[in-house]
């Protein structure tokens, strides 16, 4: 399985085909592009040991790469809830910015999360949120609420990280807290709170980062970027409507209606029902397809 790496790349449209081209016959994969005039950003993925050869053709075009390692990533961002007893808070921002780096994000209403006692985490709420890649729980300023709060978060077995008011809360081992932003009255534009949403970022990068190194440890037979690639391919309506994650892919179709053509899709000499466990979500019937690893099929 390659070793791949998220990009974001930035440029103009001028030899656009050249290096979509280029990336594919490196063996990468275009995961999403936008126009925007004569401008272009496409999300890409590369075998990091080809990017040396990528970048001579970026800047032959004047274009710019940088990494994004949230790329290739479903993101549920979690305030208390969505009444106005938990506004304002920084959840929009928080949302836009980690979009910004590539994550795919979902905005989570806590039905229950009001009060340091009473908030609790349902059982639907828990299930739809192990599906995810990783998760930013957003509280508030007093650092007792916080790590009452966190006790509820016991349930989910995805990387996590709380963002908070206060610098510094004691909080378990496996869970990343992120200081210096709680509840506020205003978008969140200044240096200093830049600075606080770009330590979101890099924490989340790092948890993401070692659960896909953890997938390299016992890869599956073929790498997620793929599988998102040959779903669209041979599946019209997939088009658009499949979301790359860490270990496999999300199809935004009805699970009773194409869970058999996306269990039939072959890559390579495989289907995808011989390597891969495929079920149904919680959230709209959606279609879940995650790659086992090789240990698991022999």
């Amino acid at each position: 399985m390659y070793d791949y790496g998220y990009y974001i790349f930035e440029g103009g449209l001028y030899r656009k085909n050249e290096v979509i081209d280029f990336i594919e016959d490196l063996g990468g994969v275009v995961i999403e592009e936008f126009s925007m005039g004569l401008d272009l950003v496409m999300f890409i993925a590369i075998p990091r040991t080809d990017l040396e050869s990528f970048m001579k053709l970026v800047e032959e075009v004047k274009a710019k790469v940088r990494e994004a390692k949230l790329v290739g990533s479903e993101v549920a961002v979690v305030p208390p809830s969505m009444s106005f007893r938990h506004l304002p808070h920084p959840a929009c921002d928080i949302n836009e910015y980690l979009r910004r780096h590539g994550a795919k994000t979902f905005m989570v209403g806590l039905s229950r999360g009001v009060g340091q006692k009473r908030a609790m985490i349902t059982s639907y709420e828990r299930d739809f949120l192990n599906e995810v890649d990783a998760a930013v729980f957003i509280m508030g300023n007093v650092d007792e609420c916080i790590k009452k709060k966190a006790v509820m978060l016991r349930g989910l077995h995805i990387p996590i990280v709380i963002v908070g008011g206060p610098q510094h809360v004691e909080l378990p081992e496996w869970i990343v807290y992120v200081g210096g932003l709680g509840r506020v009255a205003h978008r969140l534009k200044s240096s200093e709170e830049e600075k606080i949403l770009e330590k979101i970022v890099n924490a989340l990068s790092k948890l993401l980062e070692k659960k896909r190194g953890e997938l390299l440890e016992d890869p599956p037979l073929v790498p997620p970027v793929l599988l998102k690639q040959e779903v669209e391919r041979q599946i019209e309506e997939a088009k658009g409507s499949t979301v790359l994650k860490v270990d496999g892919v999300r199809v935004l179709l009805n699970y009773d209606e194409y869970s058999k053509p996306v269990s039939n899709v072959i890559i390579e000499e495989y289907r995808v029902k011989e390597i891969a466990s495929i079920k149904r979500s919680v959230l709209n019937d959606h279609i879940l397809v995650k790659l086992l690893p090789e240990s698991a099929l022999s």
